[in-house]
């Protein structure tokens, strides 16, 4: 069965690492969690996030590692054979599907706004912003956005190399991705931090991002919160259970879960210093919406000794994070094809990268050609972020829950997860069983309905 074929399994723990890691460390952490912290009112939305990856989103990820490793499938074909070891029904199916559907959507928005990076890091590399001020560079953003022909130009080449990684397999192309370039992309991000606290604007950011205002905090707050600490780490989107299949048993669940967390929401707050120094040193305004980290970097990039260097490095780590997390998205998908369908993972992964390509011409258009049409009062790319990022992670991610802490049994959860203490495993039960659950659907209620 392909599942247990020699190329599905990691090399090594530092291999699963980096990998989930790479997924979990991307365009989330660096494109969109400024962005929506500018949104949504500064620091108040970081505590909640914060509290979020830590209280709510590590105790999931660590149950979809665990039921990934348990069943050694997709992560559909994963639920229904973890659900019938448990006696529970194999409709449980289901929320694996809603994880793969919620990847799918994500990867459509999330593949052009790597074709943005990439047609960045081309004008890192030919001009070097050189000459940019805060006019030009909104006004280089936008002009990107109307040029349709461009922008399916960069979101096919990113693509490709994404197909490219995925084609080659768990060792032979997702490895070798990511356990060199990730460790770059921590540095240089740290990098960048540093400089900005000789820059300039640095205590401003600290103050926008870590004096919080707790009048800010509603339902839609909330729910923004929630559904950025679901994309950053990449829980109930299919890949975390998918690489969990390929986790050999040595491996500790729990260790790897904190890491992951731990890494992933460290480069959020660390993108956040190098972003919003640059937003207030230069007058603009942090609340700009998705465009925020192309109107701000190359503006910083021009005024930067060494700015040029400094520029295509960022944009070309860039380009690996989100292409990476790219892979992980792709990779759930391709799994469950091979496994569903029993075909090879070649076929797969083309079959999965043509539909993705055809339909994220549409998210290309609705930037310019399309950009009058609404469904429900959003363009198709905000309609595809609020489907996915605000309904199927958080309603995924609640089922998950009430899957590990209600439909398995305590044995099995242990089994798989082997904390070093029972305390350990009690607080992880409980968390996943009482807090988590409603925490989830409070949020998400008072979310949708505000």
């Amino acid at each position: 069965m392909a599942a247990t074929a020699t190329n599905r399994v990691w090399s090594s723990r530092f291999a699963f690492l980096m990998a989930s890691v790479g997924f979990a460390v991307g365009l989330g952490n660096i494109w969109r969690f400024p962005y929506q912290v500018g949104e949504n009112g500064g620091a108040a939305f970081v505590l909640v996030y914060l509290a979020c990856a830590v209280l709510i989103g590590a105790p999931i990820m660590m149950a979809e590692v665990l039921i990934g490793r348990r069943g050694q499938l997709s992560p559909p074909e994963a639920m229904r054979k973890v659900a019938l070891e448990a006696g529970r029904s194999q409709q449980w199916k289901w929320v694996g599907a809603m994880g793969l559907s919620a990847a799918f959507l994500i990867e459509i928005v999330y593949s052009v706004i790597v074709g943005w990076v990439l047609f960045y890091l081309f004008k890192a590399v030919s001009s070097g912003f050189s000459g940019v001020d805060s006019g030009l560079a909104q006004a280089q953003f936008s002009g990107m956005l109307a040029d349709p022909a461009g922008l399916i130009l960069w979101t096919g080449i990113g693509l490709l190399v994404t197909g490219y990684i995925v084609y080659s397999g768990v060792q032979g192309g997702i490895e070798k991705a990511v356990t060199l370039l990730m460790p770059t992309l921590f540095s240089l991000l740290l990098v960048l931090a540093i400089y900005n606290v000789f820059a300039g604007g640095m205590g401003a950011a600290i103050r926008w991002l870590f004096t919080p205002d707790f009048s800010k905090i509603n339902g839609g707050v909330l729910l923004a919160a929630l559904g950025q600490s679901f994309f950053s780490i990449g829980v109930a989107m299919g890949g975390m259970m998918a690489f969990g299949s390929y986790l050999p048993k040595q491996v500790s669940i729990p260790r790897s879960a904190l890491i992951i967390v731990l890494a992933d929401t460290l480069v959020a707050v660390v993108a956040g210093l190098v972003i919003f120094p640059a937003v207030f040193n230069n007058g603009l305004d942090p609340a700009a919406g998705p465009g925020l980290i192309f109107q701000t970097l190359p503006v910083a990039f021009a005024q930067m000794p060494g700015g040029r260097f400094f520029g295509i490095l960022f944009f070309l780590l860039l380009a690996v994070a989100g292409i990476t997390s790219m892979v992980g998205l792709v990779e759930c998908l391709v799994c469950w094809i091979e496994d569903r369908f029993g075909v090879s993972r070649h076929r797969a992964a083309w079959q999965v990268m043509s539909v993705i390509a055809l339909l994220s011409i549409l998210s290309v258009l609705s930037y310019n050609l399309l950009a009058e049409y609404r469904l429900g009062g959003r363009d198709l790319n905000a309609l595809l972020d609020y489907v996915s990022n605000q309904l199927l992670l958080p309603l995924g991610g609640l089922l998950i829950a009430v899957f590990a802490g209600w439909a398995l049994s305590r044995s099995m959860s242990s089994d798989e997860l082997a904390f070093a203490g029972t305390r350990w495993f009690g607080i992880w039960y409980f968390l996943v069983r009482y807090l988590v659950p409603p925490s989830v659907l409070i949020i998400f209620v008072l979310g949708i309905s505000a």
